[in-house]
């Protein structure tokens, strides 16, 4: 069975990974002129004043340079910075994602503002990309785009990259290197539970990866976790209603982004085993969590342990086509 699983899976890879420099920007606006597709990016945001303008400004200039692009949004996810600000300025239009649809009330949260973002925009292909890209190219959005503005068949196309990374021993002359791996969470958490629990998906390279495109259709079918397991969740929730085929994956190249503290990304870890648990066969019913999971964390504080304790986001959203009516 595992090993039917795996033929699948290396079978999947061969035909549904491409690269972004297969995807070249003319062809593809070629190719959505003609199919008449409308493309919305998305970038959720929550406090990245230093980065969102540079991301906003490259998607923008390949806006009016293609007309791959038809809308640019910002989704601030309650910023006490300059955030919204420097994505007006940078050409993007800016909504506080607690003010869409206030009453549907409102949560913390990365899948929080993708789902919001699902009601302010037309798009039928919604391209997601993180705010705090630092090392990354317009290329990003071509290369999503390309499977799904060539393949009626796909729904869900996830980007992967190599990861720049800082080298701690200082004696090494080289301040930074290229990492294959998905970033400690991936290899930790969500490799572990894809092997596990969906073997047929163990040759996605990225499965957490922030920069991915869907159908519109496929996202406003499926709920959504308010944090970051949306990720996870959609992928699951894709494969297993849409099939395997319906998902591709693009080489982005490389990535730089800034890291998170090993507390924050244990909380991650925790919010990804919940949303895999919900999912995964014979798994608890998606409201058995609704009541809260708390992680318990230590830190040292005047030489005493002191632990610190963090609820775990639970909360999934409806599929957003039960909103909308």
């Amino acid at each position: 069975m595992v090993g039917d699983a795996e033929e699948i899976a290396a079978e999947w890879f061969r035909q549904r990974t491409s690269r972004w420099q297969d995807w070249p920007a003319a062809d593809l606006a070629e190719l959505k002129q003609r199919r008449g597709d409308t493309v919305s990016v998305v970038i959720p945001a929550r406090n990245e004043e230093r980065t969102v303008a540079d991301v906003v400004s490259a998607i923008a200039k390949l806006k009016a340079d293609t007309g791959l692009v038809d809308e640019l949004v910002v989704m601030d996810s309650d910023s006490t910075d300059a955030t919204a600000e420097a994505a007006d300025r940078a050409g993007a239009t800016v909504y506080p994602a607690r003010e869409v649809a206030p009453e549907h009330g409102g949560h913390p949260g990365k899948g929080e503002a993708l789902w919001k973002s699902l009601l302010v925009t037309k798009g039928d292909i919604v391209v997601f990309v993180d705010a705090d890209l630092t090392r990354w190219g317009p290329h990003f959005v071509t290369g999503l785009l390309g499977p799904l503005l060539s393949d009626d068949r796909v729904q869900l196309v996830k980007g992967f990259y190599e990861r720049l990374f800082s080298r701690t021993d200082p004696s090494d002359p080289l301040a930074e290197g290229l990492s294959a791996d998905g970033g400690r969470v991936t290899e930790l958490v969500a490799r572990p539970l894809l092997s596990m629990w969906w073997p047929h998906l163990t040759r996605v390279v990225q499965p957490l990866a922030g920069e991915w495109a869907a159908r519109r259709p496929l996202m406003e079918s499926l709920p959504i976790p308010v944090g970051y397991g949306i990720e996870l969740g959609v992928l699951l929730d894709t494969a297993r209603t849409r099939g395997l085929d319906s998902i591709a994956q693009v080489d982005l190249g490389s990535r730089g982004h800034k890291h998170q503290s090993s507390h924050d990304l244990g909380l991650m870890a925790a919010e990804l085993m919940l949303v895999a648990e919900r999912r995964r066969p014979g798994g608890p019913p998606t409201g058995e969590f609704a009541g809260g999971l708390d992680l318990h964390q230590f830190t040292r504080d005047g030489g005493e342990m002191r632990v610190r304790s963090r609820p775990v986001p639970s909360a999934e959203r409806p599929p957003v086509r039960s909103v909308l009516g």
